[in-house]
């Protein structure tokens, strides 16, 4: 009596389901991350009243602050908003930033990053994505400032590339800020709670600057915080560039924030993201 026997095959993994070694492909990262951030722009494309805060809050404090504010703040409305728009500009974009850790805590409670562990993708990618993502609002939001400052009477003092230059200084810090949010959205536990927690980071740190008055015209405390706040170096930065004033060193030291932010807060970010999902 003779037995048959079957061959035993060692299952193996499919090329297609099987993840790039780390280290193997230094761009894998860049790679799966654009990918992922392409995902997030088409979502806000679809769904366009996502951008109404960063589109009306804007116009909405402008208004207000210039017209309640200028005359007696700077003698004319049209001097105040040469000195307000700059610095209404860089606290939009930061609250801009809130969104993305909103996002994030949305899509968790939701399942979708499970769907994203199941993917042969770095595992920082859906976050990095993510924040690359949302950084179409920080454009639309300037966009609409200036568009609705013109209008104004709001005119720069200094020269397109400087101009392209306060932009950037605006956007390189809503991006660092935007990885605190992130952290946020990964501890907390509901999205109304990541949203509650970021304005009430945000308004001391917007709201607590040269933003409205000059510095010297507060009271000493209070100009103690303002100058120690990284946003008060942004909103100088921005306006230097953009109506003119000093720039070098306000520049220089939101550069040096922004970097500092984003290898501070994104590491803890991808650590907690990584311990929720």
């Amino acid at each position: 009596m003779s037995t048959i026997t079957t061959p035993r095959t060692t299952p193996t993994t499919m090329p297609e389901a099987r993840a790039d070694p780390p280290g193997r492909n230094p761009f894998r990262l860049v790679r799966h991350s654009l990918a992922l951030a392409r995902r997030s722009l088409i979502k806000t494309l679809r769904t366009p009243e996502q951008l109404l805060d960063v589109t009306l809050q804007p116009v909405i404090f402008v208004v207000m602050f210039v017209y309640l504010l200028g005359g007696a703040v700077a003698g004319s409305q049209h001097e105040y908003l040469q000195f307000l728009l700059p610095a209404i500009m860089v606290q939009t974009v930061l609250f801009a930033s809130i969104a993305t850790g909103v996002s994030l805590n949305t899509d968790i409670k939701k399942g979708v990053f499970d769907r994203f562990r199941s993917l042969p993708i770095a595992r920082s990618a859906p976050l990095v994505g993510s924040v690359l993502g949302d950084m179409i609002r920080f454009v639309v939001s300037i966009t609409v400032l200036m568009g609705f400052g013109y209008a104004l009477g709001f005119r720069i003092g200094t020269n397109p590339l400087a101009m392209l230059a306060a932009f950037g200084v605006a956007i390189a810090f809503a991006f660092a800020v935007t990885w605190i949010f992130v952290l946020v959205g990964m501890l907390m536990r509901e999205p109304g709670a990541v949203q509650g927690t970021a304005f009430l980071v945000l308004f001391p740190l917007t709201f607590g600057t040269n933003m409205l008055v000059p510095t010297d015209t507060l009271p000493g405390w209070l100009q103690a915080w303002v100058k120690i706040n990284p946003v008060t170096d942004v909103m100088e930065a921005v306006r230097g560039l953009l109506v003119g004033g000093p720039v070098a060193s306000p520049v220089l030291t939101s550069l040096a924030w922004s970097a500092g932010i984003v290898a501070v807060f994104a590491p803890l970010a991808v650590r907690a993201y990584r311990r929720r999902a």
